[in-house]
């Protein structure tokens, strides 16, 4: 049997949770592995997502949702600038645009006061059409929330992963965990590339956690019920059209469709609520993609002059039951991180605090780090200076999204190198713009060849 690490604490998937406590075990003095069975990190739930900073105004009030949600939202804000990662201060408005939804809006701002957000206030047509004189004028009232923000929803876990590595950490991809044996104080993690030993284990695997829990602790008692979310993206002129994050009235089944800016610089609309068997089938679909982009139409009129630049999905793991998913067995050892479903990217700092709280309750002890290295990531966000605007930056690969081969080889090296093209587009956002690749496809091929385990095609590139 060949051990490959050997660390206190074992991460077993690699999106925005698994991230976020890496991160903090890390800094608490723990040495951490992050087990990752994709080739890159961020390959699941969390590469499609609305990267919306969540206040927790409409989170079920008192709930471990709601607190990790507010804890990781005023964190974000605290260690943001440290870490180099953006916020666009857009706040949000709950649109009404019916008489049942205007009904509906006291209690919404009920709800958000009870859960402390008390900086809420109710906006009449008017008011609404001052602040966004776009949007369509059929809209009857609205809540805003100045606090609900758009940040950069790859470059986050990206950093909270490199803080991890920078400060001692340890990540392994291409290592699924298969199995594992328990002996009373250690754990056994087979995994696709070798056997992990650790003290603990912390299950962060998102849209496959409760597999996890079956392959190694015989049960679980939780079902993941993918719920697949379809996007639109409309090209980055529909950019001065909107300020604001547009939220509907909420149902009881999900948030609704949202129109909101970027942080790219694009306007999109989505997400969709579809329930599914498939855990990665994120394909599209033509006709829902229509109704989006006339939902987005109707909502903000001038958009029926922009182009859609791109389409995708993301699947939540939703379960049978709304609250997260928490399972901790002090007797084994293992901690559960599950059903972590739409506020996973502002909740995932709260949720490494909580899960930090749960190991200090079944008898770890780790010392903090004194002056933890603090990495920096390369900016992507549209409103602040980019690579290309300062010296030295090559060439131009990528025209739509001015991507540099600076940028493209920075993303190839260090601690996390890109290793597949879904990878480098999210450290870099290479092909991700209006003609999707077209132009910039052999340029990169050169540029990433003999980087990839898979040499990248043009196939690749467009699909």
């Amino acid at each position: 049997m060949q051990i490959i690490s050997e660390r206190d604490v074992a991460i077993v998937g690699g999106g925005v949770v698994g991230c976020a406590v890496a991160r903090r075990l890390t800094l608490e003095g723990a040495s951490t592995v992050l087990l990752e069975k994709a080739t890159d990190i961020l390959d699941g739930a969390s590469k499609g997502n609305s990267a919306i900073l969540h206040t927790g105004f409409d989170a079920p009030p008192g709930t471990l949702e709601w607190q990790c949600v507010q804890a990781g939202h005023r964190e974000y804000l605290e260690i943001h600038e440290s870490l180099g990662l953006p916020v666009l201060r857009t706040g949000a408005m709950v649109a009404a645009w019916s008489k049942e939804e205007e009904e509906r809006l006291a209690e919404v701002l009920a709800k958000g006061r009870s859960n402390g957000v008390d900086d809420l206030r109710l906006l009449g047509r008017d008011q609404i059409l001052e602040m966004e004189p776009h949007l369509s004028p059929s809209v009857r009232a609205a809540i805003h929330i100045p606090r609900e923000y758009v940040i950069d929803p790859w470059s986050a876990p990206l950093a909270y992963l490199l803080q991890s590595l920078e400060n001692g950490g340890e990540v392994l991809c291409d290592a699924e965990v298969t199995a594992g044996e328990f002996d009373g104080s250690h754990w056994l993690l087979q995994t696709g590339r070798g056997t992990v030993r650790c003290r603990y284990v912390i299950n962060c695997a998102g849209l496959y956690g409760d597999l996890v829990d079956k392959a190694v602790l015989g049960d679980a008692d939780f079902t993941i019920l993918p719920r697949k979310g379809q996007f639109v993206v409309f090209d980055k002129a529909a950019a001065s059209l909107i300020n604001s994050i547009i939220l509907p009235v909420p149902s009881r089944r999900t948030k609704g469709i949202v129109l909101f800016p970027t942080i790219f610089g694009n306007m999109m609309v989505g997400p969709t609520a579809e329930d599914q068997e498939s855990r990665d089938d994120a394909s599209v679909e033509r006709a829902t993609l229509d109704m989006l982009a006339e939902k987005g139409k109707a909502m903000l009129p001038d958009l029926k002059n922009i182009p859609v630049t791109a389409t995708y999905a993301g699947i939540r793991p939703a379960t049978e039951a709304s609250p997260y998913r928490i399972r901790n067995e002090p007797d084994r050892h293992w901690i559960t991180l599950g059903g972590i479903r739409s506020t996973g990217l502002t909740a995932a700092l709260g949720l490494a605090w909580h899960a930090h709280a749960l190991l200090r309750e079944q008898g770890a002890s780790f010392t903090p780090l004194e002056n933890p290295v603090v990495p920096r990531v390369p900016n992507l966000a549209e409103h602040l200076p980019r690579d290309f605007s300062r010296p030295g930056f090559g060439e131009i690969v990528c025209h739509c999204e001015m991507v540099t081969s600076r940028e493209i080889t920075a993303a190839l090296t260090g601690k996390l190198p890109a290793r597949s093209l879904a990878a480098l587009k999210r450290r870099t956002r290479v092909t991700m713009g209006r003609c999707q690749g077209f132009y910039c496809s052999a340029r990169l091929a050169e540029l990433t060849r003999a980087k990839f385990a898979t040499p990248l095609g043009v196939g690749e590139i467009n699909d």
